[in-house]
Order: C-alpha cells, then sequence, then structure tokens
C-alpha cells in the first residue's frame, strides 16, 4: 500500500513552542548567567495569573549570546517573532532576560539614564518601573490613588491605552508626565513608589525627595523645536559637575515631526550642544577624542492595522522603515551614538491604536535598552551578570 507523503507528514504530532524553538535553535548556555533566560523571571511579580504575560513569551532564549554592543544592535535591530505576538528572538545571537536584581546593578553603574523622547520613550520608561516594582498589573502607574474605575482601565495590558489620556487623572499616571514632576506629588505617593521598587538600592536613589538633580532615572518629554522650558529642565536634572559615575542617554523621536529626519537632526544637535556646553568634558575635543558620552537612539515601532489611513503615507511602515536607516545613518557620523532599530521587533506586536504596542512590547524594548547599558559598563568593567 502506497501511503502519501501529505499522510505521512500529517500523521506526526504537531510539536510545541518550546520543542520547535530547541530543534531549530541551540539552546542557551547551561551557567547560572543564562539561567533567568530560561525561566519565568515574572513568576513572583504582582499579577502575573491574572496578567497572563510570562517573560518566557516574550523572549525565546537560544546561544550564542552576542558577544559585541554591535552584533548585539544588529541582532535586536533585524531579529523578530515566528507568528504574531510570538516570543521575540534576535537574529544570529541572543540577548540576556535580566532579573530585577540584575537590573538594578546595571541602572547602579550609571550616575544618570536621561531618557528624552515622545510617547514611546515614556512607554520604556513605564515598562522599567513595571521591572523594577515587579508588578505587572500596576507598575507603570502609580494605583494607590486610582479609583476603581481607573485600576479597572489601567490594569495589564491597557496601562499604555491612549484612551488613559482623556482621564482627569492624568498627572497621577506616571507613564504620561514627565518624572521631573514627581517631586511635585505628596511624600506619601513617593514613599509608596520607593517601597514598592524591589531592589534595596533603587529605594535610595531612584526618585530623592528633596534634590531631584540627584534622582537616578529622569525622562523628559521633548519634540522639535525643543520648548525651552524642556531645556532647562534638563539643565537642572543634569547639573554641572563631571560626576563619579557615567551619565547614559536615551533618545526617541519621529512621529511627532512627521518622520522628518531633518527635524531629527536639528533635535539631536541641539540636545547634544545643550548637553556639552553644561558638561563639557562630553564633548569631543582634540585632547579628548573619544568621550564616555553613551547615547542610545531607539527608532519608533511599526504601524499595526488600525493606523489612521491619513497617516498611512506619512507614517506608514514604509516610511518607517526608511526612517530607521536614516537614523542609523545619522549615528555613525555621531562620535559615541548608537540606534535600536525596533521596526522588526514590532510589525508582529499588538497595538492598541495602530501606533503604540502594549506592555509586552514595552518590556522586550526597555530589556533591549538595559542588554546595551550592561554591554556599555562591560568594555568599562566587568559584565554585571558575573558580580
Amino acid at each position: 500500500m502506497r501511503i502519501s507523503t501529505a499522510s505521512l507528514f500529517l500523521a506526526q504530532p504537531v510539536p510545541t513552542h518550546h520543542q520547535l524553538q530547541f530543534h531549530a535553535f541551540p539552546p542557551p548556555e547551561r551557567n547560572n548567567y543564562r539561567t533567568p533566560d530560561t525561566t519565568d523571571t515574572f513568576s513572583a511579580y504582582k499579577y502575573r495569573r491574572e496578567c497572563g504575560i510570562s517573560s518566557l513569551s516574550l523572549h525565546a532564549p537560544f546561544s550564542p549570546l552576542c558577544s559585541s554592543r554591535e552584533t548585539l544592535l544588529e541582532a535586536m535591530s533585524t531579529g523578530g517573532r515566528i507568528g504574531f505576538d510570538a516570543p521575540y528572538m534576535p537574529r544570529s545571537c541572543d540577548m540576556r532576560w535580566f532579573t530585577t536584581t540584575e537590573i538594578c546593578e546595571i541602572l547602579g553603574r550609571f550616575d544618570k539614564v536621561v531618557f528624552l523622547g515622545d510617547s514611546m520613550i515614556r512607554h520604556i520608561v513605564g515598562a522599567i518601573n513595571v521591572l523594577v516594582r515587579e508588578d505587572l498589573g500596576y507598575g507603570a502607574v502609580t494605583n494607590w490613588n486610582f479609583s476603581d474605575e481607573e485600576k479597572k482601565d489601567c490594569f495589564c495590558l491597557t496601562q499604555f491605552n491612549g484612551r488613559i489620556r482623556s482621564l482627569p487623572v492624568l498627572s497621577r499616571h506616571v507613564r504620561y508626565k514627565a518624572f521631573i514632576k514627581l517631586q511635585m506629588l505628596k511624600n506619601t505617593t513617593l514613599d509608596l513608589w520607593l517601597y514598592e521598587a524591589k531592589c534595596p538600592k533603587l529605594r535610595r536613589w531612584l526618585f530623592p525627595w528633596k534634590i531631584y538633580n540627584s534622582s537616578h532615572l529622569t525622562i523628559l518629554q521633548v519634540k522639535y523645536p525643543i520648548p525651552r522650558v524642556e531645556l532647562d529642565r534638563l539643565s537642572s536634572a543634569l547639573g554641572t559637575k563631571k560626576t563619579e559615575k557615567p551619565l547614559a542617554f536615551v533618545y526617541g523621536m519621529g512621529l511627532w515631526n512627521n518622520l522628518d529626519i531633518q527635524a531629527t537632526i536639528s533635535f539631536l544637535m541641539t540636545l547634544e550642544n545643550h548637553i556639552t556646553s553644561q558638561l563639557p568634558h562630553l564633548r569631543t575635543t582634540l585632547s579628548n577624542p573619544n568621550p564616555f558620552f553613551p547615547r542610545l537612539f531607539v527608532t519608533p515601532s511599526a504601524a499595526g492595522k488600525d493606523k489612521p489611513e491619513e497617516w498611512e503615507q506619512s507614517q506608514g511602515n514604509k516610511a518607517l522603515m526608511l526612517y530607521e536607516d536614516s537614523v542609523k545613518e545619522i549615528a555613525r557620523k555621531r562620535n559615541g551614538m548608537e540606534v535600536l532599530g525596533t521596526w522588526n521587533a514590532t510589525i508582529q506586536a499588538s497595538k492598541y491604536d495602530g501606533v503604540h504596542v502594549d506592555l509586552r512590547a514595552n518590556l522586550l524594548k526597555a530589556m533591549c535598552v538595559f542588554r546595551i547599558q550592561n554591554m556599555l559598563i562591560e568594555d568599562e568593567t566587568t559584565d554585571c551578570g558575573e558580580l
């Protein structure tokens, strides 16, 4: 009796995702440094069961790890997913998925990590707070002063939904307010936020009450032209003295200026001229040709099916891909600047408005930023995973 090839194929058991993953890609290295990559690092997070989000559903680990920042950036910028909202995988070499303790170690090696950009940058910072508070349900928001309706509307994946912008308590939604505004909140609010940070060091240096200039994590909402008040806030956050630990900067823009590449160039020139005029040791000179002035530009996410039609030509996926390529060309001409492309990582990710990704992809973006920051420090000291 002749059996067709199709019948043989249909007779085979359907492999699970993890079976497919390890059949097609080598498993992660067997060492303590990579152990967190193979477990659900969210297992002890608040609302883990209710939100149904596992770190393994966001990133599928394999080997080898990327060995340099250059290969890592290329791998993360060109990686993707095998299916819509499937776990993300960098291309050719892998990234780490850090624990909260490791994230705290990475942040603690910088005097400040300064985020400058638009709503997508604010969402990355919101995801960072989910990680340091170990709270998938409300980690990006100040849920302790929410009404019952707000708690329902701002839960799990919907913490970043645009519809929340219309709520009357907008100032209490950290993801939509610059962190520089936090010193205006009552100490009880800051007490709660600091208490919920799981790393002991974060409780000391994330949001000090009195002197905001010493705060460790700073975010400013900026677009071009940059208002004078925002530059003044940046000056206040940076200070004028060289710090013992280095500074790191994360940029992001594009949609607010309709992907105008000239506006992006002007945005970067304005920011960096302002920063280096205030902190001359970051300026490239003959006597200081390679200052340690790390800047990472995170490009906009891919567009989704709900993107308004009137923006499809100027901000659709072709325009976004060309913009990402152009930003990489700009970065090559600016000493010390690197680019994390996010189009590939987000083209198969859910977007609630056709523009902004939900909590899952923002957690992925945040982890990509941490991996780059960790490798910055590896060049100067040792790998945080071996501490």
